[in-house]
């Protein structure tokens, strides 16, 4: 059974709330489940306010922050995935494409290597690395490196293929940057570079969470306002203009909105390539036809994927 109706473009209204069902349970299996055994009761007591303290610290201060942080995270790599698929027309677009992660990796991989190796060169524990800078260094990467690929195509003729073809030349050349400044270093230090690279909520706290918070409210707060021309950039410039759109001007601000989603969320647990890519799909798959839904099934699967695949 579609989640909407072939003949006549009805959504089911199962549809939404069955997501966010899911949203409710996958919240509670990552809760339960983790490397320790806590018994469900203890875990009651726990959010009861209760509990023991070894229970209240794994609980509170390791998997909430965790899961809050990938939730949070999810959310705005599906939307910020869903918003370059639809500007851009190429259903393989994510973050990636537009050179934001690499942009990331970039800053993360400078920032530890000055911070860490040259200005520090005695540390060898990860204690002593200043990852609390690190959602900063990437968010900054990220946006700088959307913000290079903007202007290129600018210059160009600002256009959905142009986007993709500086993206990719840009995040190309960003990633092999990147990787040769790894493979310079050489030091037992660079494991969690590596590490963030290949995207992980590992050790994530509150801290994390709270600095995707603002981002996360502000993505969700602006999607009404720019629902009518996300919906306009699904065509072609000529055809979107004719409705009265101002193409240049929606589409800059679109792929602003997209960039600033994307590098914040990269900046905390690295890149994250496949919620980008996937979860739009997939909403559009269940929602089928009817777009307003689209919207709000990306949000919730982008929660659900990112916490079940952790």
């Amino acid at each position: 059974m579609t989640a909407v109706s072939r003949a006549s473009g009805k959504p089911n209204t199962w549809l939404l709330p069955a997501a966010i069902a899911a949203v409710l349970l996958s919240l509670a299996a990552a809760v339960l489940l983790g490397v320790v055994d806590i018994p469900a009761a203890d875990v009651v007591s726990v959010l009861r306010g209760a509990g023991s303290p070894e229970a209240r610290s794994i609980i509170l201060d390791i998997r909430l922050p965790r899961i809050v942080t990938g939730m949070l995270a999810g959310i705005q790599l599906a939307v910020a995935g869903l918003i370059l698929q639809t500007i851009t027309r190429n259903p393989l677009a994510d973050p990636s494409l537009i050179g934001v992660s690499q942009g990331a990796t970039l800053t993360v991989t400078i920032f530890l290597l000055f911070t860490v190796y040259i200005f520090n060169p005695g540390s060898n524990t990860v204690a002593e690395l200043p990852v609390a800078w690190l959602p900063l260094a990437g968010m900054a990467g990220g946006m700088a490196a959307g913000g290079i690929i903007y202007l290129l195509a600018f210059r160009l003729e600002l256009s959905p293929l142009r986007i993709t073809l500086c993206g990719i030349a840009i995040g190309a050349v960003l990633h092999a940057i990147a990787i040769g400044l790894i493979a310079g270093w050489g030091s037992a230090r660079i494991e969690i570079i590596l590490e963030w690279i290949s995207g992980s909520l590992y050790a994530r706290s509150w801290d994390h969470a709270l600095f995707l918070v603002p981002f996360t409210i502000a993505g969700l707060a602006v999607l009404p306002l720019i629902y009518r021309p996300l919906v306009l950039l699904q065509f072609d410039a000529a055809s979107a203009r004719s409705f009265g759109l101002s193409y240049r001007r929606q589409f800059s601000i679109l792929l602003l909105v997209s960039c600033a989603l994307a590098a914040s969320a990269v900046g905390v647990v690295g890149p994250i390539v496949f919620v980008g890519l996937v979860v739009p799909h997939l909403a559009r798959f269940l929602a089928g036809r009817h777009f307003p839904l689209v919207l709000p099934m990306t949000v919730v699967l982008g929660a659900v994927v990112v916490t079940l695949g952790d």
